[in-house]
């Protein structure tokens, strides 16, 4: 019977053969990778990618990979491909085309399809002298390393240096499409990232409670209870904001509240935040404040406010 830390070992050994295969892969990296780059930036299209079993579940990923980091992919199933997929290739694409063996059957009448009408192909696969390779436009041959399960058979070493040659090819377009975070953002809307990666600028609210500091209290009141935020910002002849009322302040100068101005009850120099912040960072904030509502300012340098904040937008667009 198999003892526990038999397991331990076993995992140790297969992370460790892989992590030595990536290094492998790293040093192996040449002219054709840069020349496999060139060829996707030549293509107008779609970087198609493709591969059989194991090596169709990497392509898979690979073709997200890339679609999600600003370079247009998409997975073409190649047994599919043989029975009318092969319309979904075009002229103006290219192909990433996986095999370990460089020999799968099931990819032989895609790669005729691409030398038929010409359409640029990358190879990627371990024999340099294998069928795909020879047909290839640019090889990308994966270094000699044994699969880490002893024997031989299961795609796990092979998987993991495609895979990270397919994050390679993705992370270098990104580089040279100069992909940032809020080109990320436009493409992941949605789910955990989408929300870590939302500016304050797409949740503030333009339409701001704003006074002047010689605004008599009535009027200010009426200006809180119209905009709907429960507070109201104090704004310099220039523009600028230099105070807040909030109902804090309005309890604290209860007495005699209507006789007075916006400028002598409100809290001067208040808390804002640059309307291209991450609104995680508005949301940091308003908890350790414990308010709320930011007025949005354009800069660190213009004290001008450009819109306002309140909590509840950030918690409805999942920002926590």
């Amino acid at each position: 019977m198999t003892q526990t830390g038999d397991f331990r070992t076993t995992a140790q050994r297969v992370i460790r053969q892989e992590a030595e295969a990536l290094e492998l892969l790293a040093e192996s990296i040449g002219e054709n990778f840069d020349q496999a780059i060139d060829l996707i930036l030549g293509a107008t299209g779609r970087t198609i990618v493709t591969g059989m079993g194991k090596s169709g579940h990497i392509a898979r990923k690979i073709a997200a990979t890339l679609a999600s980091t600003g370079t247009p992919a998409h997975f073409v199933h190649p047994a599919e491909a043989s029975h009318g997929d092969l319309g979904m290739i075009g002229s103006t694409d290219v192909c990433l085309v996986l095999s370990n063996s460089g020999e799968t059957p099931e990819l032989a009448d895609l790669i005729a399809y691409t030398r038929r009408f010409k359409i640029p192909m990358i190879g990627v696969a371990s024999n340099p002298d294998s069928s795909l390779i020879r047909a290839s436009d640019v090889a990308l041959i994966l270094p000699k390393a044994a699969e880490a399960c002893g024997h031989g058979i299961v795609p796990t070493t092979s998987t993991t240096m495609t895979l990270a040659l397919g994050d390679a090819l993705a992370v270098a377009l990104m580089e040279h499409h100069a992909f940032n975070a809020d080109s990320f953002r436009v493409l992941h809307p949605g789910g955990k990232l989408g929300s870590r990666l939302t500016k304050v600028r797409d949740l503030m609210h333009e339409d701001m409670p704003l006074v002047s500091a010689e605004t008599p209290m009535r009027d200010t009141l009426g200006v809180i209870s119209d905009k709907g935020f429960g507070v109201a910002g104090v704004i310099d002849p220039k523009g600028q904001l230099v105070g807040i009322i909030t109902d804090g302040d309005l309890r604290r100068h209860i007495d005699g509240l209507l006789e007075k101005n916006a400028g002598d009850i409100m809290t001067a120099s208040p808390l804002t935040i640059a309307s291209d912040a991450l609104a995680e960072k508005a949301v940091a904030q308003m908890d350790e404040r414990a308010i709320t509502c930011l007025f949005v300012r354009d800069s660190a340098e213009d004290g001008r406010p450009c819109g306002i904040l309140k909590i509840q937008d950030c918690l409805r667009a999942g920002v926590v």
